[in-house]
């Protein structure tokens, strides 16, 4: 046994198979195309793979090219077949996947396993078919039956390699039976499970295709900073869900989004002309990492909260600036406890403090009484963020049993008490306020967590005077959470409050 040649050819046929398998897991697919994945592109060559994408006579060139070369070298290197021409080839094609999604740079942040600095899986196929390019052995494979060498020895003008016996020629087709064996496996999956979903060069960043976009995101001024009508809420990223009694859910989002799954969120969300997140007090390690890491000027408004235990209204104020945010905002729960405990001079106190750090300052709360008490008392946040939803939905308990501060309260089993279900607890009183209201509104739980489609969600606080809502979404939801607020925008009736900021 020749093991030398054994293992150069079991090397040989693995890479191919990975090519191939890659060729036939786009043909199967029947409707396969490039175009989300050079689209989403990053690095210092993204402009040339996003032109590719933009251009349908490129993709109607790239797409078949694509999946012909994967299966063509994928043959060739399976069969032993042109294997010089298959590797160069391969290397070529690698080459062209690593620059698409480089890991350096902004890009390193999304990688997935197996890819490291500058090192991923592509760069070190590439490297393994030059290896193979360079070994004067290529292993058992149709190159070496005697039709083949005889040819090749004629172009070089070389002695034919002999093949000393029939053994040693079933040995040079023995990949044949083996690419039919797996091929029609692969066939079989595909029929009985669909598209399949493991093929690397088939998973796309991001999961949307970001030409759905209608248009640009509208933007409006709270301070200093232009921030878009649609600010990205922090609740999904941070794992926080108002699941009423389904349990299991904000588990699940936490491994839904990982690290990477927010950073490819953020960075679709960017693209999609969302510029700013509000997010809870713990993602803003998250952030600041994101925005070193991947250069974004995303602003960030963050939730601040008093340390209660030490009697410390300040610290997390001066936290946040050490992270590096862009806006700050008192956490609604604590606002309206403080308000409930007549605290009203703490959050004076927090506002004067922001400011004076040259930083916008707002207040946020989920029961409007909250709001107005401050506003008697003459204390003006540079915005408010209110929740700001309708009540017309299944699991809304009735108003006559709701009480002002409970959304921060126990939770109730019976369905007519409050149980994690209702943010906005007097919808007439909160537009009221927000009429009335001179500086900008931020709407947020505008769909309840979950319980009102956007469509109708968004619509209600722009119409009912929001200037701004905040939405969390996941990637999938992004691109279709803007193209709702730009059509909302773009065919709202019945507002009369005046747009602040």
């Amino acid at each position: 046994m020749n093991w030398k040649k054994f293992f150069i050819t079991v090397f040989r046929i693995v890479i191919g198979w990975h090519f191939l398998y890659e060729g036939l897991a786009k043909l199967l697919a029947g409707n396969w195309s490039a175009a989300s994945y050079l689209s989403d592109a990053t690095g210092p060559f993204s402009g040339f793979y996003h032109w590719m994408a933009s251009s349908d006579w490129a993709l109607a060139v790239i797409d078949p090219i694509n999946i012909a070369a994967l299966i063509l070298i994928g043959v060739g290197l399976f069969l032993g077949l042109a294997i010089r021409l298959s590797a160069v080839s391969g290397v070529v094609l690698l080459l062209l996947y690593y620059f698409a999604y480089p890991p350096f740079g902004s890009t390193l942040p999304l990688m997935a396993d197996g890819n490291l600095f500058i090192v991923n899986r592509n760069l070190i196929e590439a490297l393994a078919l030059l290896v193979l390019f360079a070994l004067n052995e290529k292993g058992w494979g149709i190159y070496a039956l005697p039709v083949f060498a005889k040819k090749r020895a004629e172009v070089v003008d070389e002695k034919p390699a002999a093949v000393k016996s029939r053994r040693e020629a079933l040995k040079n087709l023995a990949t044949i039976p083996a690419l039919g064996v797996l091929g029609v496996g692969a066939f079989k999956q595909s029929q009985r499970f669909g598209v399949d979903t493991l093929s690397g060069a088939t998973i796309k960043i991001g999961g949307t295709d970001i030409k759905e976009l209608k248009g640009e995101l509208p933007k409006g001024k709270i301070g200093s900073h232009e921030i878009s009508r649609l600010v990205a809420g922090g609740n999904l990223i941070g794992g926080w869900a108002h699941s009423r009694d389904l349990h299991y859910v904000p588990s699940l989002f936490r491994a839904y989004n990982t690290e990477r799954k927010i950073f490819e969120t953020l960075m679709l969300a960017e693209e999609a002309g969302i510029n700013t997140i509000n997010i809870g007090f713990p993602t803003n390690a998250t952030m600041q990492k994101y925005k070193q890491l991947t250069g974004s000027k995303i602003k960030v408004i963050t939730q601040v909260a008093p340390d209660v235990k030490n009697n410390d209204y300040l610290v997390n104020i001066n936290k946040a600036i050490d992270f590096g945010v862009d806006i700050i905002q008192i956490q609604g729960n604590h606002c309206d406890w403080m308000v409930r405990d007549n605290k009203l001079d703490k959050i004076d106190l927090m506002l004067e403090h922001t400011r004076k750090q040259g930083y916008t300052a707002g207040l946020a709360s989920h029961t409007v009484d909250a709001l107005i008490a401050c506003e008697e008392q003459g204390i003006i946040p540079d915005y408010y963020m209110k929740t700001m939803h309708h009540d017309n939905y299944w699991s809304a308990h009735p108003r006559e049993n709701r009480v002002p501060y409970e959304v921060d309260g126990k939770r109730s089993v019976d369905h007519n008490q409050f149980h994690d279900n209702c943010f906005c607890l007097f919808p007439d009183r909160t537009i009221e306020f927000v009429e009335r209201a001179t500086v900008p509104v931020m709407g947020f739980k505008v769909l309840a967590a979950g319980a009102i489609k956007p469509e109708d969600g968004f619509n209600w606080a722009f119409k009912n005077g929001a200037d701004f809502i905040c939405v969390g979404m996941f990637d999938f939801q992004v691109v279709n959470d803007v193209n709702i607020t730009i059509d909302t925008l773009n065919n709202l009736k019945g507002r009369t409050r005046k747009w602040y900021g």
